[in-house]
């Protein structure tokens, strides 16, 4: 049995998709082996004006992709009994999961989550200053064989090409490229299998409502079918972010905006559902450890443009937004502007 529509996937009018979406405008596509001063040009204004680019030539092996792409259609073709014994709840958020909410309505899909630190470490509570850690650790399921070798490989070149762009973005705000790398050195990183299932009224439903993320950077595969939208900066309109054999999408996301102080700002962006095809997308979320402290990068920092946000904690943050998963909050969920400065 799969996901059953129900009043709980509807979004409200104004967030709705519209039956036809522009592909006009499509976000920078980027050649990474290209030569460094393009690349550091092209890299400054995709992030100035989109927040949002694709790249090709990035080194990631297309065949592994793909083997990830199998084993994930296997896994979500399981019974529901089964993909449920590694299932995630508040007490350790990945594994499979299918009924996560954006902006308190439930979005129209199933995932599966691991981590790139196996145990991973996020704050036991939301409250200030919390000291105790919530050991996190991956859930593998024992089919489809080869699932865990597999993601572990694919992981590990997201997280390679996550350092390579971080590099690349320091340079463009003219610091040096290791930068923010010790941010990383106890991540909480994660890779997440998307399956969107055909729905049978898209008209109503999102696989993902709008959102900005949360973290420094979202490397994304996304299959042929697509979905994928972006609110263009220039006018606030959707745009439907072509698929490009090969390819992956980069999106910069909150911890970049306040690293540079608003000179980037991370794009809202949600995910369309197809009333025939399943889809499928696989994105990297590239998270600091948990004891990462986050706040505009000092050297940007002048009496011309002083500082925007106060200083948050990471783990903090983020154990929040984990807590919207699992239930309706009824009010927003924490967001980087609760930290902006009058």
């Amino acid at each position: 049995m799969g996901l059953q529509f129900e009043p709980s996937f509807i979004q409200e009018p104004e967030h709705r998709s519209k039956p036809t979406i522009s592909d006009a405008g499509a976000i920078p596509l980027i050649d990474l082996s290209s030569p460094p001063a393009t690349l550091i040009t092209e890299i400054e204004g995709a992030c100035r004006d989109w927040g949002f680019f694709q790249v090709i030539n990035h080194g990631v092996p297309f065949e592994l992709l793909e083997r990830v792409q199998s084993l994930a259609k296997e896994f979500f073709a399981l019974p529901m009994e089964e993909k449920k014994r590694v299932g995630r709840d508040d007490e350790n958020p990945l594994g499979y999961y299918d009924t996560e909410h954006t902006k308190n309505v439930r979005d129209w899909k199933e995932v599966f989550d691991f981590s790139v630190e196996e145990p991973a470490y996020i704050p036991a509570t939301t409250k200030t200053g919390e000291t105790k850690l919530q050991e996190i650790r991956n859930q593998w399921p024992e089919y489809p064989p080869g699932m865990r070798e597999a993601c572990k490989e694919y992981q590990k070149a997201m997280e390679d090409l996550s350092f390579r762009l971080l590099e690349l973005i320091a340079l463009t705000l003219k610091l040096p490229s290791n930068q923010f790398n010790d941010f990383f050195r106890d991540s909480t990183s994660f890779t997440r299998l998307n399956h969107y299932p055909p729905c049978p009224s898209p008209d109503l439903a999102l696989g993902v409502g709008r959102h900005k993320d949360s973290g420094a950077l979202t490397v994304l595969a996304q299959d042929d079918v697509g979905g994928l939208d972006v609110k263009r900066r220039s006018d606030g309109e959707w745009v439907r972010v072509k698929p490009i054999p090969n390819s992956y999408i980069i999106n910069v996301g909150d911890i970049i905006q306040v690293w540079s102080n608003d000179k980037y700002e991370s794009a809202e962006h949600r995910v369309s559902v197809n009333p025939k095809k399943e889809r499928f997308s696989f994105p990297f979320f590239f998270n600091p450890a948990h004891y990462a402290m986050i706040k505009p990068v000092d050297e940007l920092i002048s009496e011309e443009s002083p500082a925007k946000y106060d200083e948050y904690n990471w783990g903090q943050f983020f154990k929040m937004r984990k807590n919207s998963n699992f239930k309706k909050l009824g009010v927003e969920n924490i967001q980087i502007h609760h930290f902006k400065m009058n």
